[in-house]
């Protein structure tokens, strides 16, 4: 017979619990954001991806480490731009690997939540009640975390990797650290803690605050006082404050202000932006218990008179000062509620992020401090009693991402939503008028791109719409005043400078159309649109009658996409004029072969197949 096998331990069952619980995590949180993968690159997406040549390669390395110092979201974080590299290598720029990515990183930072609270909650000084259930409560904080819809923008919005991202390091720092105070050899795990820390600083700047909280987490879970802790591993301590001089140098190599996203001196004085960010503040926490209505833009404005957010200002300080006397005298649950402010303040305080005012991103990390503390006071108070209406609000917030997640599969439908929810910000309106433009809906975008202008008349891309508007409708004398602004504004624009050369081109102004169309692929030469600009560029050369400098800018449009039957015929028509009858010839027969019905084509074509027989023939 054969020996009995021993029952499982109490540790490996646990073990196997701890397994299940992560297994169950990650498969909620796919169902949550599965819709997501097949959406657009949207907003902010465009100039830290499409418009990024640093992201075309790998090697040499230390181009991919240095981002474009213009102010995009990765400005200064090059371990986020060696992420978009990886999936630049592996799929180009299809969308869908970059939002599986940004998925996988939200699920991993969903499992480290999980293990620091279980293993915070494990710790003596937790009382036994919330020690028994150390695992349903860390289950339910990180499940609440990974399906809350205010996360949507931090994971769905595929640049918005740098909030998640840094809040992966930022959790696994703190885990490491959990991990490194109850190992009897602390040495490995410390180092961990070193190395995330500092990877955090590599990618976004919230995480200058993590050595301060890892301090304030020693302090509260194990040492008992901020003196013990420092006096037991004050060179601990020191190792990971000097990740500060990571952020420090890349703080320096961008002039310190992030180009003209993020800084002081950039028309945002740090009182205005701290009136501000009461509202903002404010506005996040109701959004942790009320997720409606969310907005993917809410603008640059900011707050001027004190008297517009009094309340707010009463409210959080008296929150924050709630949260210091409760770390004082209930340490676990002020540290939680503290953390929050602490985390929020880099971005939510005096230092001025002129490119977004108010973003629901910036409550992706606080937001996993709210949900951890309100599930532990709710298991605290009622026990398993709980567990339903967790489990229940589990379920509504997970519908509620799903749908979100669908808002994010059209980016028309998401800009038009984004006017709805804030009509007073003018770049929503801008982007709503190009997407309407690129969909060829220059009647419908014109209202858009005015009161865009309207609303905020030195904002380039405004401007630059109404113009490429009025010129697809066939108005470019109307289209020029805007288009000339839109230029004197931007300079460096190759947009805009497209835009205006066009428009010159509509009015005969052929030369000076030119100048422009040229310099906008001087400037941008691999731009996404760069193919719609030598097309221009070469119907202007064809229509000012030097045909030989059109044709290569065809063959290039074709080299990039064969299909465009258009381009076949004026490409046909160029070497027509040059004499070039053979190449005539078969850029014709391409146009039917993809338009067979185009009869000027098949015209064009018996004209040229004459030509070439007489021709023939005569010799």
């Amino acid at each position: 017979m054969a020996a009995p096998v021993p029952p499982p331990s109490p540790a490996d069952r646990e073990t196997v619990r701890t397994l299940r619980a992560a297994l169950c995590l990650v498969a909620l949180a796919f169902v949550a954001y599965c819709n997501s993968f097949g959406g657009p690159f949207i907003f902010d997406d465009k100039p830290a991806i499409l418009d990024n040549p640093t992201l075309r390669h790998l090697w040499p390395l230390s181009d991919v480490l240095s981002p474009p110092p213009n102010g995009s979201s990765v400005t200064g974080r090059p371990l986020v731009n060696l992420t978009f590299a990886l999936n630049y290598a592996a799929t180009g720029i299809r969308p869908s690997s970059y939002h599986f990515t940004n998925f996988l990183i939200h699920a991993l930072a969903g499992l480290a939540l999980f293990g620091l609270v279980r293993r915070t909650l494990e710790r003596p000084v937790i009382p036994e009640r919330l020690r028994q259930d150390a695992l349903f409560v860390a289950f339910f904080a990180a499940l609440l975390w990974l399906l809350h819809p205010l996360a949507t923008e931090s994971v769905t919005s595929v640049v918005q990797r740098t909030e998640s991202q840094m809040a992966l390091f930022y959790l696994f720092t703190l885990y490491a650290l959990a991990r490194s105070l109850g190992a009897e050899r602390p040495l490995g795990w410390q180092v961990t803690t070193v190395v995330a820390c500092a990877l955090g600083m590599a990618t976004k700047e919230v995480m200058v605050t993590a050595p301060v909280v890892a301090f304030a987490y020693d302090r509260t879970f194990v040492a008992g006082s901020a003196a013990a802790a420092w006096r037991q591993r004050w060179k601990f301590y020191l190792a990971l404050a000097a990740t500060w001089l990571v952020l420090t140098w890349l703080l320096l190599t961008v002039g310190g202000t992030r180009g003209i996203a993020a800084g002081f001196g950039l028309g945002v004085t740090p009182w205005t932006y701290a009136l501000t960010q009461c509202r903002a503040v404010v506005l996040y926490l109701k959004l942790v218990f009320w997720p409606h209505p969310l907005v993917l833009d809410y603008g640059t404005d900011v707050v001027r008179d004190p008297g517009a957010v009094w309340m707010q200002a009463v409210l959080l300080t008296g929150l924050v000062a709630a949260s210091v006397w409760a770390w004082v005298r209930r340490p676990p649950v002020g540290f939680l509620a503290l953390a929050t402010f602490v985390i929020l303040a880099p971005s939510s305080s005096v230092v001025p992020l002129v490119s977004q005012t108010i973003a629901e991103h910036r409550m992706y990390l606080p937001l996993a401090c709210v949900v951890t503390l309100v599930v532990t006071l709710l298991m605290y108070r009622f026990g398993s009693w709980a567990m339903a209406g967790l489990a229940l609000a589990g379920c509504v917030l997970g519908a509620l991402t799903i749908l979100r997640n669908h808002d994010y599969q059209d980016e028309l439908g998401l800009w038009t939503q984004t006017v709805e929810r804030a009509p007073a910000n003018p770049r929503a309106r801008i982007n709503l008028a190009e997407c309407l433009i690129l969909r060829h809906r220059p009647a419908d975008a014109l209202p858009q791109a005015l009161e865009a202008v309207r609303l905020k008349a030195n904002y380039p891309e405004a401007q630059t719409n109404v113009g490429i508007a009025l010129a697809q409708l066939g108005r470019p004398e109307e289209a020029l005043p805007y288009s000339l602004e839109a230029v004197r504004l931007q300079p460096d624009g190759p947009r805009v400078q497209s835009n205006l050369g066009t428009v010159l081109v509509q009015l005969g102004r052929y030369g000076e159309g030119i100048e422009h169309l040229e310099a906008s692929l001087r400037l941008a030469p691999d731009a996404p649109d760069a193919m719609l600009v030598r097309n221009n560029l070469g119907i202007a050369y064809l229509r000012s009658g030097q045909a030989a400098k059109a044709i290569p800018q065809f063959e290039a449009v074709l080299q990039a996409d064969p299909s465009l039957a258009n381009t076949h015929y004026t490409l046909a028509v160029a070497y027509g004029i040059c004499e070039r009858l053979p190449e005539a010839e078969r850029e014709l027969e391409t146009v039917l072969r993809l338009q067979p019905e185009r009869t000027e084509a098949r015209d064009a074509l018996e004209s040229v197949r004459a030509e070439l027989a007489a021709k023939g023939s005569a010799r």
